[in-house]
């Protein structure tokens, strides 16, 4: 049907299976040699763009080489692994792919940067770099991540963003990543890690574009707009969120601003004391400043609303099940005593898949 395949992945330092984990030193180095022969040659002029080498570095602030059995034969296994992968199909692009690289600030960014550049520089047969974009609120998409597009770009690789969920399903982050690749002109594309959220690899974070039921998202649509060439500010995917046992919304009362005013269940009338914005950090916010947070980790935590600090009481995870749990106690949103009026306030409470504990975004 003409569509391109991307191969994934040649070298890493998981998922090996049992008789590779017990090599070592040149037999190891040997048997990547002879596995990237094998497999591109079995698929020679069938896969666009292969992911060579995976994960190669390690988190933190060290930029350091990741400690594993391939780096253990020797420093120059990621360039063995690319030059023999360049004979093995010389019509491939060939791409470094990796997690956590996305921020231009972070040292491990800095530290793959500093590889291509070395390897352009020596002539080591590298095409293409992909960016795998998981972002979540350990690793939270920041505006600079069209800098780092284009840097690497401006090394001569083409980049590619390999494995793009976002917790939450922001629409407005999906639209800011798709624009930052569209703004790159070496940018080959965007592969989502998932269809529905519940094959997801991170089903919890409802990630994707498309819920359990295979219903689509406002992600989704800010994606197709942006492709479309719609508008470029990014589009709000405030809403309110709406109670199921209820049928009532959740709401600041009286449309205060007051720090430490509890939320409560009211009659929904799309006010901006119901409009709740989720963000990439995990974060529920409303009037832009304000976040929803948790008064404790302990059942019955009053649930309010105060000025957003980054707090892991102020972060949440929109499940697919419909709960809305908080990161640092890891109870559910609540209404108290399973009521369904107005005026019913909110709290923390053991999940207990209640409808007082099921929410919907509308």
């Amino acid at each position: 049907n003409g569509k391109q395949v991307r191969g994934h992945t040649l070298a890493w330092h998981s998922q090996q299976p049992g008789w590779m984990q017990s090599l070592s030193g040149s037999s190891l180095r040997q048997a990547m040699i002879d596995h990237i022969n094998g497999v591109m040659g079995h698929y020679k002029g069938k896969i666009a763009q292969w992911d060579v080498v995976n994960e190669a570095f390690e988190d933190g602030s060290s930029g350091a080489r990741r400690d594993s059995n391939l780096q253990r034969t020797g420093n120059d296994w990621i360039e063995v692994a690319f030059r023999t992968a360049r004979a093995a199909d010389p019509a491939a692009k060939l791409c470094y792919n990796d997690y956590n690289i996305e921020n231009w600030t972070w040292a491990k960014t800095q530290a793959v940067y500093a590889m291509v550049r070395d390897f352009k520089q020596r002539g080591v047969p590298i095409d293409c770099v992909g960016f795998q974009s998981h972002f979540n609120s350990g690793s939270p998409y920041n505006s600079n991540f069209r800098t780092t597009l284009q840097s690497f770009a401006a090394l001569g690789v083409d980049v590619a963003i390999t494995e793009l969920d976002i917790q939450g399903a922001s629409a407005t982050t999906y639209a800011n990543v798709t624009n930052d690749c569209l703004a790159v002109p070496r940018c080959l594309g965007i592969t989502v890690w998932g269809v529905r959220d519940t094959d997801s690899w991170r089903s919890g974070d409802t990630p994707l574009l498309f819920n359990g039921d295979g219903s689509k998202k406002p992600a989704y649509t800010a994606v197709l707009n942006a492709l479309n060439g719609g508008s470029t500010t990014p589009p709000s995917d405030a809403g309110q969120i709406k109670g199921v046992g209820s049928g009532r919304c959740l709401d600041v009362p009286n449309a205060s601003t007051t720090d430490g005013t509890q939320l409560q269940l009211w009659d929904c009338n799309n006010g901006s004391n119901q409009q709740w914005t989720y963000t990439a950090a995990g974060e529920l916010r409303v009037y832009g400043n304000k976040c929803l947070d948790a008064a404790g980790t302990g059942n019955g935590a009053k649930v309010q609303i105060y000025s957003c600090w980054g707090g892991d009481n102020q972060k949440w995870r929109l499940n697919s099940d419909g709960s809305i749990v908080g990161v640092q106690s890891g109870l559910c949103l609540d209404a108290v005593g399973a009521g369904t009026a107005n005026g019913t306030l909110i709290q923390l409470y053991s999940c207990s898949n209640g409808s007082n504990q099921r929410w919907t975004r509308t």
